[in-house]
C-alpha cells in the first residue's frame, strides 16, 4: 500500500508540473520544472547501460575465446581491462600488476572499466564485456576491504543476467599474463559469485562446451529474455 501512495504522489507531481509548463507555454513563457532525483529514475530508465553483458567467472575459463566468437559474429565486445593493464605494465617495466600490488592493479581496472561503459554508451545492440567494473570492484574489495558497493556507488547496473565461465581444470593454463594458480583462480571465482549474487544479478553458469555452442547458449538465453518483454 505504501508503494501505490508514493506512486500515486508521484504522478500527482507530474501532472501537477505538467499543468503548469502548459499554463505557461500558452503565455509565452519558457519554464524548466526540476524533479526528484526518483521521479527522474522512473520516468528516464536508462536501456543502453542494461545491454551491456558482462562475461565473467574463473580465470583460465574461455572468456576471451568466447569474447572473440562473439566480436566475430558482429558483435561491439570489450577485452579484459586486466589483460591490457598487465601488457602496459610489463611494456612499462611498472608495478601495477595483480602479482606485485593488487590494489594499483584493481584501482587502473576500475578508472579503465569507467571509460570503457562511457564509451559506448550510446551502442544500440547487445556489447559484451570480458570482466570489467565488478570483477575489478571485488578485486578491489579483496585487497583492501572497500566494499563492492562503495566502488559502483550509483553507476547504471549492467544487463541482469551475468554469464560466468565455471573452473575448467583441464583447459586451465599458466601464461605470462596469468601467473596465479588454479586454487587461487577458484577462490577468486567464489568471491564472483558471492558478489554478483548479493548485488542481485542472476547468475549464469556456461556449459563446458566448445565455443560456438557457448556463444548460442548466451544469445539465447538473452533471445528468450527479449521475447518475454513484448
Amino acid at each position: 500500500m505504501k508503494d501505490l501512495a508514493s506512486s500515486g504522489k508521484t504522478w500527482a507531481r507530474l501532472n501537477v508540473a505538467f499543468a503548469v509548463m502548459a499554463t505557461l507555454s500558452n503565455k509565452g513563457c519558457r519554464l524548466t520544472v526540476q524533479m526528484p532525483a526518483s521521479d527522474k529514475e522512473i520516468m528516464m530508465p536508462n536501456d543502453t547501460y542494461r545491454r551491456h553483458v558482462i562475461l565473467s567467472g574463473c580465470s583460465g575459463g574461455g572468456k576471451s575465446t568466447l569474447l572473440a566468437e562473439l566480436e566475430r559474429r558482429g558483435f561491439e565486445t570489450v577485452p579484459e581491462p586486466g589483460r591490457r593493464i598487465v601488457a602496459e605494465e610489463q611494456q612499462a617495466e611498472g608495478r601495477a600488476l595483480p602479482w606485485v600490488n593488487l590494489e594499483a592493479f584493481a584501482r587502473r581496472a576500475i578508472d579503465m572499466s569507467f571509460r570503457d561503459r562511457e564509451r559506448l554508451n550510446s551502442a544500440e545492440g547487445w556489447v559484451f564485456f570480458d570482466r570489467g567494473l565488478i570483477d575489478a570492484a571485488v578485486a578491489l574489495e579483496f585487497a583492501t576491504g572497500v566494499a563492492v558497493s562503495d566502488t559502483l556507488g550509483k553507476t547504471s547496473r549492467f544487463h541482469f543476467q551475468v554469464f560466468l565461465t565455471p573452473p575448467w581444470p583441464e583447459i586451465y593454463a599458466i601464461d605470462a599474463d596469468r601467473q596465479h594458480g588454479l586454487d587461487e583462480a577458484i577462490g577468486e571465482y567464489q568471491r564472483l559469485l558471492d558478489a554478483y549474487g548479493q548485488l542481485g544479478y542472476e547468475k549464469i553458469i556456461l556449459p563446458k562446451t566448445d565455443v560456438g555452442k557457448r556463444a548460442d547458449f548466451i544469445l539465447d538465453c538473452l533471445s528468450r529474455h527479449q521475447e518475454t518483454q513484448h
